[in-house]
């Protein structure tokens, strides 16, 4: 690993954790370290942000509640280990109703995060980038703009960018359950393997 882009990823997780631009943020600290993965990742998943019971609670994207349980269970599908991946959010903080339940991040927040996710994904700069739900899919329009929609673009492999573009499904409990189910998403985790093995 070459330790100039080591240290320019310290940098900016060191300032994303000091970042309190947004005001009902301002009280939580960004997911943002080593914890997040490989920074010479073939892969780089981007999903929506730290949940209540997951990465806000243990610092490492999709553990520790059910959405990590069932990621975990894709990635194994295709023999994918959270060593060989890089995982972050379109909002690195944890964004909660008043009454401490997740809730979507607002369009101000990925707003305020758009900075962050470009220089992460500039500075990880992975053959395939994937968008785990609506929110990450959307995020990137702040970078470079698309028409893609979930429903309609859904594993399929675009040029994007510079990059190979997966959107896939989120896989919350709740995607799960009424959006697209587990057999489907096992299903659309093969488009990513074959993608990676190219």
């Amino acid at each position: 690993m070459s330790s100039t882009k080591q240290k320019r990823f310290e940098t900016l997780a060191r300032k994303a954790r000091k970042c309190k631009i947004c005001p009902d943020l301002a009280d939580k600290i960004a997911v943002l370290s080593e914890m997040n993965g490989n920074i010479n990742s073939k892969v780089m998943f981007i999903a929506e942000a730290p949940g209540r019971q997951g990465a806000d609670r243990t610092r490492k994207p999709f553990s520790g509640d059910k959405s990590g349980e069932n990621f975990q269970v894709l990635l194994n599908s295709i023999k994918l280990k959270r060593e060989e991946i890089f995982i972050t959010n379109a909002v690195l903080c944890s964004p909660r109703k008043p009454s401490g339940a997740n809730r979507k991040p607002k369009k101000s927040e990925m707003n305020n995060c758009a900075d962050y996710l470009e220089k992460t994904i500039d500075l990880i700069n992975p053959p395939v980038l994937v968008t785990l739900g609506t929110v990450a899919l959307e995020a990137l329009k702040k970078i470079e703009n698309h028409n893609l929609k979930i429903k309609e673009n859904v594993a399929e492999v675009i040029d994007w960018n510079k990059f190979k573009l997966i959107p896939l499904y989120h896989p919350s409990p709740q995607v799960i359950a009424s959006h697209r189910n587990m057999e489907q998403q096992l299903k659309d985790y093969e488009v990513l393997k074959r993608e990676i093995e190219k």
